[in-house]
């Protein structure tokens, strides 16, 4: 185990959060604003007092390595994204980096210079916060960003995205990503859910990132006067709304872990006291490790929006807006992970990941691992989300050992 103290940790992750674009409560980190290009800076400036080699590159992820006595050309890679969510918490994201950080200065103080380089990765964006577009950082490492879906789009300023780029000094990648070369990445990252504190746990090995479908439901039927319209004259779109989404979420019930189904945005037209609503439009968000049980699971809710809609006399439009495939985590990295838990008796359990995540990115192209710890009431993206140090600890010894048995 490395020599790291709970202290340690806090003044790390303090250190960090507080560079932000508002003052007060939480931390306000947005792709390309002024306290982004600090927080990088300041990163690279922590990096190279460690006697890292630090590089940018173009759009803005920056790379802190340290290189091996062996084989230099062999990298193992930890880290996460820089940017927050408005008013966003301590950990989500920055607490991957400074994971990173603290688990390779702890390695290289107590065991010297590792065969294979070792590298910290810290992403520009994940969030879409900022802009509408979300894996910025990941996407640019790999190759797979379009230059086209952001040319023309701003944040709620109005400020471009190309301008906010520039203004940061950094621009579009014109050749391939000479950082896309790695042999194994590991992501250190707060669950953002309530199951390891739940089940009074600190560890969680990830194995696997959920496929998400979103939809955009349309129902159009007729508005009518409140008072003089008969119930079984009317074609109400929030009763057949409310229909759909009491049947979908007992069935979600029924099938079970680890399907979920979230209705979370409704916009009912004309939305007044006295009128039978003639319009609804609304979402469903569902998630499962596993493609098959979602698609056939997406075509029941599909068939049984329908078979309401026609009952009550209702025009009904079904928009597939997200179609996210679930991404395994690599089985060779979930068991070093795994191994080490057990070698440090950590408490610890094999788990999925309902959130998306940078890893996600990495999954298909690198093998991937994720170790999550602890959040107190699964609060994340909010200035309330926490994890006692001594939880966050465990953690990153996990990381540690397992970058110990990548790279030494």
């Amino acid at each position: 185990m490395i020599d790291i103290t709970p202290g340690q940790i806090d003044e790390a992750m303090d250190w960090l959060s507080s560079i932000s674009d508002k003052e007060g409560k939480g931390t306000t980190r947005l792709l390309y604003s002024k306290s982004w290009v600090e927080a990088q800076n300041s990163l690279k400036d922590l990096f190279e007092k460690s006697g890292m080699q630090t590089e940018f590159d173009a759009v803005g992820n920056l790379y802190a390595t340290i290189e091996g006595s062996e084989t230099p050309e062999v990298i193992i890679a930890s880290g996460s994204h820089v940017d927050t969510v408005v008013n966003g918490g301590r950990l989500d994201g920055q607490l991957g980096i400074m994971s990173a950080y603290l688990a390779i200065k702890g390695l290289i103080e107590k065991y010297g210079q590792p065969k294979k380089s070792l590298r910290i990765i810290s992403l520009a964006e994940e969030e879409g916060s900022r802009f509408p577009y979300t894996f910025w950082g990941s996407k640019n490492l790999f190759n797979i960003a379009d230059p086209k879906d952001v040319s023309d789009i701003t944040d709620s300023e109005g400020i471009s995205f190309v301008d906010a780029m520039h203004e940061a000094g950094f621009d579009f990648q014109e050749e391939p990503s000479k950082f896309s070369k790695m042999d194994a990445f590991v992501e250190l990252h707060i669950e953002q859910g309530n199951f390891l504190e739940e089940e009074n746990l600190k560890v969680g090995v990830v194995n696997a990132i959920v496929g998400q479908k979103r939809y955009s439901i349309k129902l159009k039927g007729e508005a009518n006067h409140a008072g003089t319209t008969l119930m079984k004259y009317r074609k109400d779109v929030v009763e057949c709304m409310s229909r759909i989404i009491v049947e979908v979420i007992d069935r979600a019930k029924e099938i079970g872990d680890p399907l979920v189904v979230t209705f979370g945005q409704v916009d009912v037209v004309p939305n007044v006291v006295n009128v039978v609503p003639g319009e609804v439009e609304f979402s469903i968000d569902m998630r499962h490790t596993d493609q098959d049980a979602l698609n056939d699971f997406a075509k029941e809710v599909e068939a049984l929006i329908q078979g309401h809609a026609e009952v009550k006399g209702i025009d009904s439009t079904v928009e597939l807006w997200m179609d996210e495939p679930p991404v395994p985590m690599n089985d060779e990295i979930i068991q070093i992970i795994e191994q080490v838990c057990k070698d440090q008796n950590l408490s610890y359990q094999v788990m999925h990941s309902g959130a998306g995540h940078d890893s996600q990115i990495f999954a298909p192209r690198v093998p991937t691992g994720m170790i999550f710890v602890p959040s107190i009431k699964g609060i994340s993206h909010n200035p309330e989300e926490h994890t006692e140090a001594v939880d966050i600890e465990q953690g990153i010894q996990a990381l540690a050992a397992a970058l110990k048995k990548l790279a030494y």
